[in-house]
């Protein structure tokens, strides 16, 4: 099974609608449309399961950059998840205050030096 990514979609998009869409270029296994687990409303971006590799090149090259309900669409094959399925972007360790492996600031270096009482401006206080 050949799985596609379609992103920037029409908020109104319908899974329905983006099967027909797909439906040109071969059987669609499956049309599905990701939404925010709060509000319910679309995310803007979906996938596409399609039985044959050939049917997927063939949409994919056809419907990449074109216009589908007022929107200009990408169409890519898609990769596999790569497990958490938190979604965002994360550094180490999160909520704890952590600053993960980020490389620290002007600021954090001068900070963290006087929070210690060694280096930093002023001396050694104590």
């Amino acid at each position: 099974m050949a799985k596609i990514y379609v992103g920037n979609l029409s908020w109104g998009t319908t899974e329905n609608e983006l099967s027909d869409l797909f439906a040109k270029f071969g059987s669609v296994e499956s049309a599905r449309i990701i939404k925010d687990k709060e509000t319910g409303r679309s995310k803007g971006f979906g996938f596409v399961e399609m039985t044959s590799s050939e049917d997927m090149a063939k949409a994919i090259g056809e419907l990449d950059g074109t216009e589908f309900k007022e929107r200009t669409i990408r169409v890519s094959e898609a990769r596999p998840s790569e497990g958490g399925g938190g979604g965002g972007f994360r550094r180490g360790g999160g909520d704890r205050g952590d600053r993960g492996d980020r490389r620290p600031s002007f600021g954090d270096r001068d900070r963290g030096d006087r929070d210690r009482g060694g280096g930093g401006r002023g001396g050694n206080r104590r």
